[in-house]
């Protein structure tokens, strides 16, 4: 084996060497070359060749105890590789002979610590083992293989509904399954062991219908696990039985979420029926959450910048609106009829306010406004429910009194309840909306009965 030295140095190159690829040999070591050493015509910008003689150590604690010195190069763990490979595992005396000196207890020791007990070993060998066998085995009078097979319990329905349906659920099977003519793909089909006529293309040709066959089948199966899954033979049982059986309440929905359901029920097949509900719940709360972000965006750019004075915003746009109706009724020559009492008096008090305006105070003496700290249930009331009936000059007790009713309703409406409205005769629509707003707001009442009432 050639002997190399360090050109600045002298010093003897038993690892690796930097070559300069411009000077003519010239060799440089490791540490030599990490401090720029120039000598001669030589420059530290030089290009470069890094050699590799294979005479370092690949383990960092593969040192000898005894002489302190590296006994394991690079190369004698290639040939020690080399020779695993080729005499096998635990053949340490022929694998000792093509790496004399060792011998077969070193070799052997020196395996077991970095190969299998090492780094190296700990990553081929998992302490764990990952393919962990399964029981399959059942007791004497059970399923054969009750991990594997996992029957679904029966739909309890009635010998009648059974026969009706042609359903048996004890097998979980319909007397006309889907694709009931699936099996006409093998039922002619016919492998000729004896003769072995069948060519190539005969054989591909067989097996290719038995794939098909196989793929129909899953399909059934899937559409028999989601009629299961969202108890469809329950249902179809119930709908020809409901004359026999008191039919179930179920929550009534609006008609456009309920042509959305229906748009949306092609998606079924991939939900459970959990699923199904949880994405129909999120999509009603994302409406909710866009309509209340529209109105706060509105109130943002009015100037609204606080919860508090979005009451007395509305309050003064409600009296802006009334004002302009009425503006045009006024300028209209036909009578306007009085649909209440109480639309009267808010019109008589907002027809005050437009007299105000064009300077006409003869009427603010003969029209004064009512206390009505006096009135019955006026203890009944909090502040901004004192200051809802003041905008539209309504009394406590005809307030609370369309107050129980509106909760009352939206407490027949969440328990699927049918609901027939009960609000006195020639309520104002307006009111209704503006008190069914504030409650919302309040927390007496959701957002969606707002929706569903408006709808």
């Amino acid at each position: 084996m050639a002997q190399y030295y360090c050109n600045y140095c002298q010093g003897s190159i038993t690892g690796i060497r930097l070559r300069c690829a411009e000077c003519r040999d010239f060799d440089l070591c490791v540490q030599c070359f990490s401090c720029g050493a120039e000598v001669g015509k030589h420059r530290k910008d030089h290009k470069y060749q890094v050699i590799n003689d294979g005479y370092f150590a690949v383990f960092e604690t593969d040192v000898d105890v005894d002489t302190e010195d590296t006994t394991w190069t690079a190369n004698d763990e290639m040939k020690l590789l080399d020779a695993v490979e080729q005499y096998g595992f635990g053949n340490w005396n022929d694998v000792a002979n093509s790496l004399d000196p060792k011998t077969d207890e070193d070799i052997e020791k020196h395996y077991s610590t970095f190969y299998i007990h090492g780094s190296v070993g700990q990553v081929t060998f998992p302490s764990q083992s990952v393919n962990k066998v399964t029981d399959h085995t059942g007791p004497d009078n059970g399923p054969l293989s009750p991990s594997l097979t996992r029957p679904l319990p029966p739909v309890e329905i009635s010998q009648q509904e059974q026969q009706e349906l042609g359903y048996m659920p004890l097998r979980d099977d319909f007397e006309r399954e889907y694709d009931n003519d699936a099996e006409t793909l093998v039922s002619c089909l016919a492998m000729n062991y004896e003769e072995l006529d069948d060519k190539d293309i005969d054989i591909a040709f067989k097996l290719a219908q038995v794939s098909m066959y196989r793929e129909r089948l899953k399909e059934r199966v899937r559409r028999k696990h989601i009629a299961r899954d969202y108890r469809l033979i329950n249902t179809t049982s119930t709908t020809i039985g409901a004359k026999q059986k008191t039919p179930t309440t179920k929550k009534k929905v609006s008609k456009e979420e309920r042509e959305f359901r229906e748009n949306m029920r092609i998606f079924a097949q991939f939900h459970s029926s959990a699923e199904q509900e949880q994405f129909f719940e999120n999509l009603r709360k994302e409406k909710q959450l866009k309509t209340r972000i529209k109105e706060l965006i509105r109130y943002r750019r009015n100037g609204i910048t606080k919860l508090d004075e979005c009451d007395d915003f509305d309050e003064e746009r409600y009296r802006r609106e009334r004002r302009k109706e009425n503006k045009k009724k006024m300028g209209s020559s036909a009578p306007v009829k009085r649909t209440s009492m109480v639309s009267k008096k808010a019109e008589e008090r907002l027809d005050l306010l437009l007299d105000l305006e064009k300077g006409d105070l003869s009427k603010l003496d003969e029209d004064p406004s009512k206390d009505i700290s006096v009135l019955p249930s006026y203890d009944l009331l909090t502040e901004r429910e004192i200051k809802l009936c003041n905008s539209i000059g309504m009394k406590p007790a005809n307030y609370m009194t369309i107050k129980t009713c509106i909760i009352k309703d939206y407490l027949q409406r969440r328990q699927g309840l049918p609901v027939k409205i009960r609000y006195p005769s020639g309520f104002d629509k307006t009111h209704r909306r503006k008190i069914m707003n504030f409650l919302s707001h309040s927390g007496w009442i959701g957002l969606e009965h707002v929706q569903q009432v408006a709808g």
